[in-house]
C-alpha cells in the first residue's frame, strides 16, 4: 500500500496525474478553508488541491514556535505556518515522497522563507529528535498511514 501511495503522489508532484477532482486547485482549497489571501501569498505550485481543510487556520500558532507538518506535499501548510511563527520560529515539513519534497524545496526557494526545512520520512518513523515541536499539523495524510 505504501509503495502505491508513493507512486500516486509522486506522479501528482511530477504532474503526470492530477488530483481526484476536475476543479482548479485554488477553488478546491478555498472550499476547504484556505483564504484567497493565504493562497495568493504562496507559490501556485505549493497548492495541489489535495487537502481536506486548513490546519494552519485551526492551529493557535505563536511567533517563535517550531511546527512539524506531517505529509507536507508541495509545502502549502509549511509556508503558511512559517509566516505565523515568524523568522525566529521554524517549520519542518515531512513527506515520504521524494518527488513531493523536491517540489516543496523548489517552492521554498520561490518564497524566500528562511525558517522552513523539508525532510524525507514516514509519519510512523519521524526523522526528528524527540520534544522539538510545539505544534504538529497534518492535512489528511494520517488517513494514508497503514499504522495509525
Amino acid at each position: 500500500m505504501k509503495e502505491f501511495v508513493k507512486k500516486v503522489y509522486g506522479d501528482i508532484a511530477k504532474k503526470k496525474k492530477s488530483c481526484c477532482c476536475s476543479s482548479k486547485n485554488a477553488d478546491v482549497s478555498e472550499k476547504v478553508g484556505y483564504s484567497k489571501k493565504d493562497l495568493s501569498s504562496i507559490p501556485d505550485e505549493a497548492n495541489m488541491g489535495l487537502g481536506c481543510g486548513n490546519p494552519v487556520a485551526l492551529a493557535s500558532l505563536k511567533e517563535g514556535e517550531t511546527v512539524v507538518d506531517l505529509g507536507c506535499g508541495g509545502g502549502i501548510d509549511v509556508f503558511l505556518a512559517a509566516k505565523r511563527v515568524g523568522s525566529i520560529g521554524k517549520v519542518i515539513g515531512i513527506d515520504m515522497t521524494e518527488d513531493m519534497l523536491n517540489k516543496a524545496k523548489a517552492n521554498a526557494k520561490k518564497t524566500g522563507l528562511k525558517n522552513v526545512e523539508f525532510k524525507l520520512g514516514e509519519i510512523e518513523k519521524l526523522p526528528l529528535e524527540n520534544d522539538i515541536a510545539d505544534c504538529i499539523i497534518s492535512n489528511c495524510v494520517i488517513n494514508l498511514s497503514e499504522n495509525k
